[in-house]
């Protein structure tokens, strides 16, 4: 495992020691990845806490598990039993019936993205879950203009054109 920085993260870049720092494979230029340590830890948690917490990575500040549960992208339960545990335990409630379609549009574009992958430009999509899931949702809340292609809907249904979803509350079962 890894964790991805861009070159305009430049507070990220000056916490990381460089011999932590690596060129990111199929990245433009200027695009870093650190390494998990031999345990599978980001080697910047120390003593059970992010080290660099108010410069951590983009890819950092955007995780959440919750975003396994919200795009229906699956978390690698092998190698990460904890957060597959959390993910299991996530479930989602709707104030009204758009919120509850908004949601079944984000799982649709999400899946579009894994089925059509081979569609897309190589290096363009993530290739783990966690990065992958991020970019959904990312591109969810930031709306946009264009179309996903067919994605289970049409260029209104989609996952670019759609408004975000801000009105998905999720809560934990008791």
């Amino acid at each position: 495992m890894f964790v991805h920085f861009a070159p305009h993260e430049t507070r990220t870049i000056r916490r990381i020691p460089r011999a932590l720092r690596f060129p990111a494979p199929g990245r433009p230029k200027g695009h870093l990845v650190m390494v998990h340590n031999e345990r599978g830890e980001c080697p910047m948690r120390i003593g059970g806490e992010c080290s660099i917490y108010e410069d951590r990575p983009l890819t950092c500040r955007d995780y959440d598990c919750r975003m396994f549960t919200a795009t229906g992208i699956a978390v690698d339960a092998a190698g990460q039993p904890e957060i597959a545990q959390r993910v299991g335990e996530w479930e989602f409630r709707y104030e009204t019936a758009e919120a509850a379609g908004e949601h079944a549009m984000l799982r649709r574009a999400a899946a579009f993205l894994q089925d059509q992958r081979d569609s897309f430009p190589v290096a363009s999509l993530p290739n783990q879950p966690g990065p992958l899931a991020a970019l959904v949702v990312r591109v969810w809340r930031r709306g946009g203009s264009g179309g996903c292609g067919d994605c289970g809907g049409d260029r209104e249904g989609s996952v670019q054109s759609a408004p975000p979803a801000r009105r998905l509350a999720s809560t934990r079962p008791l």
